[in-house]
């Protein structure tokens, strides 16, 4: 025990004195005294721990800053560009109104007959055999039921059918249940219309009652014959289809309908004009 006692302190002061040696050596180099190098030693790393964590809270805030900049410039231009969005949208139906109170004024110079009474869609529907839609105009503007509505255009769109304080159902030309005496514009041939609601042909017209002599040609327009209900002339469609109807007697042709439903925004309802 006391040989391993004795060995142990051997190595003991043997790495004292080393360690003295080295720190002589290293303070002649540097010519730092002892102290100060034990200062250093423990000091040294402590710094530059406190400088990295400066440095890291540094990048961290200057992130954070130029996130929130970021942020508040994506938010101003998500306004500005929201603002030129409704204002194109403003324009595009500033646009669409002069337009129609342009062929307005050409339908109204055309028909001096015609008293008209304006409205805008306000709801669809197309259920089975029916579709209708709904405008915001109703007895309160002199709307009565048994009134053709129609575009700025001349054409038809159908034939109000329900009258409340301020709005009015149409039923359009499409329902099945609407029949309209027509012409065939180039042949002078008269027939009916009503909408097909033939399988295939939902969103197409059906002119029947055309006699066998008839001659009809695709896209031949198709217009009212005139009526206590309907003026003459108003267009109904145009012919993309004819043939024998099932008799064998008689001739039928389908119309696509003069007016766009899915896009039409506003109608005017004739509220008075010429029969005769």
């Amino acid at each position: 025990m006391r040989h391993f006692f004795s060995t142990k302190v051997r190595v003991v002061l043997i790495l004292a004195v080393v360690l003295s040696i080295a720190l002589a050596i290293i303070s002649g180099l540097t010519g730092l005294a002892l102290p100060d190098m034990l200062v250093q030693g423990v000091l040294t790393p402590l710094r530059n721990g406190v400088s990295q964590l400066r440095d890291t809270a540094e990048q961290y805030y200057s992130y954070m800053f130029r996130y929130e900049t970021l942020e508040a410039e994506n938010a101003a231009l998500k306004e500005k560009l929201a603002n030129i969005q409704a204002d194109a949208r403003t324009a595009d139906a500033v646009s669409r109104e002069n337009d129609r109170l342009r062929d307005l004024l050409q339908l109204t110079a055309a028909h001096e007959d015609y008293k008209l009474v304006d409205a805008y869609i306000i709801a669809w529907s197309s259920v089975d055999w029916n579709n209708t839609i709904t405008i915001n105009r109703g007895a309160n503007a002199g709307i009565k039921e048994g009134m053709c509505a129609i575009t700025a255009n001349h054409e038809l769109v159908g034939l109000v059918t329900e009258v409340g304080s301020n709005y009015a159902v149409v039923k359009t030309v499409l329902d099945s249940s609407l029949q309209i005496s027509a012409t065939l514009a180039s042949s002078g041939n008269n027939g009916q219309v009503k909408g097909s609601y033939t399988s295939g042909h939902e969103d197409l017209l059906r002119m029947d009652y055309l006699p066998s002599s008839a001659i009809i040609r695709i896209d031949d327009q198709v217009v009212t014959s005139g009526s206590t209900v309907y003026p003459r002339d108003l267009v109904v469609g145009h012919v993309v289809d004819a043939d024998f109807d099932a008799t064998g007697v008689a001739k039928y042709a389908l119309l696509e309908p003069a007016v766009d439903l899915d896009t039409l925004e506003q109608v005017f309802i004739l509220t008075e004009y010429n029969a005769g």
